[in-house]
This record gives structure tokens, sequence and C-alpha cells, in this order.
């Protein structure tokens, strides 16, 4: 486990409010390839006009419904 990944995508963390902020130490995407992922996302999610709605799960993290 690096914090390289945390580093360049600032990934950061607190255990409390007194304590300073930490960068995360992921293992290869944290659980997840990413690529893959977001190519994922945007086969079954691109809309005709190439706009592509947020999945439900993901729009609490996003703050929007579609990317333009």
């Amino acid at each position: 486990m690096t914090d390289f990944q945390a580093r360049r995508a600032g990934i950061r963390f607190k255990m409390n409010a007194q304590d300073k902020t930490k960068l995360a130490h992921t293992l290869n995407g944290s659980g997840v390839a990413v690529g893959r992922t977001v190519a994922a996302i945007l086969e079954n999610y691109q809309n005709p006009d190439g706009s592509v709605t947020v999945p439900e799960a993901l729009r609490p993290y996003m703050g929007c419904d579609v990317i333009k």
C-alpha cells in the first residue's frame, strides 16, 4: 500500500475533527479497477447526444444528474 494514488487524486481523511488531514493509503484503486469502472459507466449510461447520465447511486457524490 502506498499513498501515490491518494496524492494524485487528493484523497485525504481525518480520524476526528482535532486531527490533521492525512493522505489515505490505497491498494490498486481502493478495490475497483478505476479505468474499467469508468468505461462500464460510459458504455451503459451514455446518451445519444454524448452526455452521460450519472447512475443514481453515484449522484450524491457527483452533485449532478448528467455530465455534458
